[in-house]
């Protein structure tokens, strides 16, 4: 899937909105250790990452030439700052209407207005896609990140408070949500 949109940050810089391309496998591993060694709400740690910067390439090539999925970035002076993207629940018939969404953004650009746009964005792929809902999970503590999801319509429809097992903080709620893309 394509997309590619310049948008004004808060502080006034231009930032580009675009799917990752095959050059980019690099700047998305790079962009994925940092964001997570800056906070404990994303689902994995640093040391986690499993993929190499030919695997990320291969990765944003195969969102790139999905039709349902994709992967956008979010670029400042030729800088990746952060990543969101889609992905089917599964191809079986009973869920392939539903979609997941994930999004990092760089801790040094928090509040700028990336995260809100990298959502939007995406709500519109899945849309595009033909998908009927689109979900997440959240850690309940992060209240700036339920804050914009229910800003832009996701309900939340359960919690599970044994959802992630912290290496800092033990055990962090998780709080269900979906985003019906057809209302």
């Amino acid at each position: 899937m394509i997309y590619n949109e310049m948008i004004t940050l808060k502080d006034g810089r231009n930032c580009i909105l675009r799917n990752g391309t095959e050059q980019d496998g690099q700047a998305l591993l790079d962009i994925y250790i940092l964001t997570h060694s800056q906070t404990d709400y994303l689902l994995s740690y640093p040391d986690e990452a499993t993929m190499t910067a030919e695997q990320e390439a291969q990765f944003l090539k195969d969102k790139t030439e999905s039709p349902h999925e994709i992967e956008i970035l979010a670029e400042i002076d030729g800088i990746i700052v952060a990543s969101a993207g889609i992905g089917c629940v599964s191809t079986k018939t009973k869920v392939k209407h539903r979609a997941e969404f994930g999004i990092s953004v760089d801790q040094a650009y928090w509040g700028l207005g990336i995260g809100r746009a990298l959502t939007k964005a995406c709500i519109a792929c899945a849309r595009n896609a033909g998908y009927v809902q689109l979900e997440l999970d959240v850690v309940a503590d992060n209240k700036n990140a339920l804050a914009l999801y229910e800003d832009v319509g996701f309900v939340e429809y359960g919690r599970n408070p044994k959802g992630f097992r912290s290496r800092l903080t033990g055990w962090q709620e998780l709080v269900l949500m979906r985003l019906d893309l057809e209302a």
